[in-house]
């Protein structure tokens, strides 16, 4: 083989290989970044059997089950105090392959989704998609620390206190 035909090989190869996404790793016990290929369930649906259609279209917390029939939650990597369902509800009932950072907490094992993408060949997304959301849901507002700004939280803090401490107030 020629050095130019050699070149143009690895180049075919590089431009068909796709992205070689990675987990970052937070330094956290038990944790390994990895890659896996799942189903999206609703975890209620999965451990109870109270199940509705479209996993819940938004109000329930998804999960992967994967091939071994382990239930594995998927918590937020990219979204602070957010949940996996924005990324996780397109795919509901099918098979992802899913990057990120699995946990294995022998007391609660869990899936720091990263990355995702649908089946074994799907587009890779990043899974920030809980931001897009809210921004679209609270009139184009940036997300960014959206706790501070979402109706739902300030009428919970109204009620219940920070901490769950009735009157309390953040600068207290």
């Amino acid at each position: 083989m020629t050095r130019h035909s050699i070149l143009a090989a690895a180049a075919a190869l590089a431009l068909t290989a796709g992205p070689a996404l990675a987990a970052e790793g937070w330094g956290i016990d038990h944790e390994q970044e990895t890659r896996i290929e799942a189903k999206v369930v609703d975890l209620l649906c999965e451990v109870s059997g109270d199940c509705t259609e479209n996993c819940g279209n938004g109000k329930r917390q998804l999960g992967l089950l994967l091939d071994d029939g382990r239930l594995v939650p998927v918590v937020k990597n990219f979204d602070i105090f957010a949940g996996a369902t924005a990324d996780l509800l397109p795919f509901c009932g099918k098979r992802v392959t899913a990057d990120g950072l699995l946990i294995s907490n022998p007391k609660m094992p869990m899936f720091a989704l990263q990355f995702k993408r649908e089946g074994t060949d799907g587009k890779w997304s990043r899974a920030n998609w809980f931001g897009k959301a809210w921004s679209k849901a609270n009139g184009g507002k940036k997300a960014g620390a959206w706790y501070k700004h979402d109706a739902r939280v300030l009428e919970t803090l109204k009620a219940s206190g920070v901490y769950g401490i009735p009157g309390l107030k953040p600068s207290e």
